[in-house]
């Protein structure tokens, strides 16, 4: 993806990459699994994997650390909210646009349609992580292809 971004957009890319969890990040995983009800996928995902950061990919797609998404339920809590009923979530990422994707306590991912937490209204995106990852990996397959990445 990178070898003609610079061709094709004219800056530099800047970080792309899916990182390896190390040390850290698994007992962040091991935290996430001991506090609230936390998706047994999202723990296990994170067992494996530290962070996504593709940063290219339309306005860019970005899965927290683990350890981010610990600080930010510590801080916050769990983010309540409302679509056809009471959805409670955890946030584990952005898009570039200020958009939050939140794992939803049923397995569930969703995404804000604005950029605020306070009351966020949200659209269901995927019924579970793994799901949500392959629509990643669907848009950046795409984004390779032809430079376009549609709306996640």
């Amino acid at each position: 993806m990178t070898g003609e971004f610079e061709n094709r957009h004219g800056f530099p890319p800047g970080t792309n990459e899916v990182r390896p969890a190390d040390h850290d990040d698994q007992a962040a995983a091991r935290g996430l699994a001991q506090v609230a009800h936390s998706p047994s996928d999202l723990v296990t995902f994170y067992g494996s994997i530290g962070e996504v950061t593709w940063a290219d990919v339309g306005n860019g797609y970005f899965l927290d650390p683990a350890i981010d998404v610990l600080q930010r339920l510590q801080e916050y809590g769990i983010v309540d909210a409302r679509t056809d009923g009471k959805v409670h979530g955890l946030v584990i990422g952005s898009n570039g646009g200020g958009l939050a994707y939140l794992a939803g306590l049923d397995g569930a991912i969703y995404r804000t349609r604005t950029a605020s937490l306070d009351e966020p209204e949200l659209d269901r995106v995927a019924d579970d992580l793994r799901q949500f990852l392959e629509l990643l990996v669907h848009f950046l397959t795409r984004f390779v292809a032809d430079g376009e990445t549609g709306n996640l």
